[in-house]
């Protein structure tokens, strides 16, 4: 009876071998009939909780000290955001409503996202059910985007001492503009994003390498392009934290993007990302960004398909020894 007791703990251990990041704040309070599905993050969670993740498997966000937030945002607009007093002109690059609950939900994102990085140095990978706001720049926020939570967590693992090279593959269908622009006099951290060129951001921002694609594309053509820099570039530059944006918005129903890749080609872009990573035993944060689908039940399906990726891969080189120590 013990044998099997024992058995039946490791089953679950291991069913997820590594922790997520969320908080039932992540709302942005009543958005009516706006694009951005934030419900997404509580159906994957309750989704997670019914296929056996249990409660202990997830980490609680919090709100990042100032001194955080100033590495990477004007003391101005941190002033501005905290009291309130955005312009016209700055709430309609947001295209978001402005609201008390929803700058909260971006702190404690922001905070969420040094907790998953914390955690991804530890046992090797960690998944934030939520961040990649990529479009924050240092002084203003765009596109859905208030606070660059991903440049953020990696100053404060950088200032610490916890890591020395950093790397961002920005997967989103949109290009991570904020994020390639505040990181890029980083000598040591290495930005890379695949994203539609003919749409939003109209005025694209240098990463350390970007490669664009058209409109219709589809799954061969984005296959064949990522292949070509996946995993060359992690070999190269030896990241000791890599921060993994999964946007479910190259899907082919998406609102917001028209890449045309089928949730079979979104799947096989996370085996390529994520094996090569594990495989290599490089931590890795993965971060959901966007995704804007017709139906949410096919992002809340994407970003699932992700977690099994992640959860399949980190098991296999966690066994062979490769994942699971402190840097």
């Amino acid at each position: 009876m013990a044998v099997l007791k024992n058995i039946i703990k490791r089953f679950q251990k291991d069913k997820f071998p590594f922790q997520f990041v969320y908080s039932d704040s992540y709302c942005l309070g009543d958005l009516k009939n706006h694009v951005f599905p934030v419900e997404k993050y509580r159906l994957v969670y309750e989704k997670l909780l019914a296929i056996g993740a249990e409660k202990k498997n997830f980490i609680e966000p919090f709100v990042p000290a100032e001194k955080d937030l100033l590495r990477v945002h004007s003391s101005k607009y941190i002033k501005k955001i905290k009291s309130g007093r955005l312009s016209s002109s700055e709430l309609m690059a947001l295209e978001l409503p402005f609201s008390k609950q929803a700058m909260n939900f971006f702190f404690l994102t922001a905070g969420g996202t040094i907790r998953a990085s914390e955690a991804a140095l530890r046992d090797g990978l960690c998944v934030h059910i939520g961040g990649g706001f990529h479009h924050a720049f240092s002084d203003h926020g765009e596109g859905f985007c208030v606070l660059n939570d991903v440049a953020i967590a990696l100053e404060k693992m950088m200032a610490e001492k916890k890591i020395k090279k950093a790397m961002v593959v920005d997967c989103d269908v949109h290009q991570g503009n904020g994020t390639a622009a505040i990181l890029k006099e980083k000598k040591n951290v290495f930005t890379f994003s695949i994203h539609q060129m003919d749409i939003y951001p109209a005025e694209k921002a240098s990463s350390s390498l970007d490669v664009g694609l058209w409109s219709g594309d589809g799954d061969d053509e984005y296959l064949a392009a990522l292949s070509l820099h996946i995993p060359r570039i992690y070999e190269q530059h030896q990241p000791d934290l890599i921060y993994y944006l999964a946007g479910a918005d190259p899907y082919q129903k998406d609102k917001l993007g028209d890449l045309n890749l089928t949730q079979k080609g979104l799947e096989q872009r996370d085996q390529l990302v994520i094996e090569q990573a594990q495989k290599r035993g490089y931590p890795l944060v993965i971060l959901f960004a966007g995704g804007y689908a017709l139906d949410v039940r096919d992002v809340v399906s994407i970003h699932l398909n992700t977690i099994m990726e992640a959860r399949k891969n980190h098991k296999r080189w966690r066994k062979k020894g490769v994942l699971g120590i402190l840097k």
